[in-house]
């Protein structure tokens, strides 16, 4: 029987001879682990003749040998198993000049912790924003560029992430080990690049969606309170349209609503290091 291998893209024939369309006509042919049955037509070969390889976007891996992937295993994660009051607000985007000071001084003013992910290129520009005042507060990574990581090759994402990471690291004194990408996508890409830097990928359970209340701050602000469970990641953002001032005039009102609820703000890492709360007893 002939056996058709996929190297770099093209396809091998063996000694037997056989061409592409006996063996689609015997529906031998597998592509990339899809198998190509008999009948298949030759549109449809033009059409997938260009799916994943290793290393490309749709791949979490960057071929056969052994790889460089950190510990091997990568947690992705939207809330924290908890049933502990607590909540953490996250801030993406940033720092820049004209947003992330009023989210700053929010934070202090009411001694609220917050999670930040951070945009490398932002970081460079602006260390001076943010240098000397995230004390209590965690930085994540969330891209060099803000691009969208899930449409590049392994390699592509990692190198993106890496500068990032070291400017992140050289910024608060220590390497982030959170990642949040651009969008939430998580193309086989992204996971290879966050495993080789053994990070946690954070993503949300609940977001500050601003176009919901465009001119009521404190509307905005009642819903993220009725929505907050025990455990929840809030996501926002401190870059943006004007649009986002909404949430962030509603900030203080928003902390002060989860405080009447029993809440307790942490970082991120503090409420995965949380765990589930021992039952109580009477």
């Amino acid at each position: 029987m002939g056996v058709w291998v996929e190297r770099g893209g093209r396809m091998a024939e063996d000694a037997r001879g056989w061409g592409r369309r006996d063996l689609l006509r015997r529906g031998l042919l597998v592509v990339s682990g899809v198998a190509v049955g008999a009948g298949t037509s030759e549109a449809w070969w033009s059409g997938h003749r260009k799916l994943p390889i290793a290393g490309g976007p749709a791949s979490a891996t960057l071929g056969n040998g052994q790889q460089d992937v950190g510990s091997g295993a990568l947690e992705v994660i939207w809330s924290a198993p908890t049933n502990q009051r607590l909540v953490a607000l996250t801030f993406d985007d940033g720092p820049a000049p004209q947003w992330t000071p009023m989210v700053l001084d929010t934070l202090a003013e009411h001694r609220v912790p917050a999670t930040f992910f951070m945009v490398g290129a932002q970081v460079h520009r602006h260390a001076d924003v943010v240098r000397d005042r995230l004390d209590g507060h965690e930085v994540g990574n969330h891209s060099w560029q803000h691009r969208d990581l899930a449409e590049l090759d392994a390699d592509e994402a990692y190198d993106d992430l890496r500068r990032s990471h070291d400017v992140i690291a050289e910024l608060t004194g220590s390497p982030p080990v959170l990642l949040r990408p651009p969008y939430g996508h998580l193309g086989g890409a992204v996971l290879h690049a966050a495993a080789r830097l053994d990070y946690r990928l954070v993503l949300w359970s609940l977001q500050m969606v601003e176009r919901e209340f465009p001119d009521d701050p404190a509307g905005h602000a009642r819903r993220i309170v009725a929505g907050v469970r025990p455990g929840t990641i809030v996501l926002g953002h401190d870059v943006g349209a004007r649009r986002r001032l909404v949430a962030l005039r509603g900030l203080t009102d928003m902390i002060n609503g989860l405080r009447s609820r029993g809440y307790t703000f942490v970082t991120v890492s503090a409420l995965l290091g949380a765990g589930v709360a021992p039952p109580q007893t009477r």
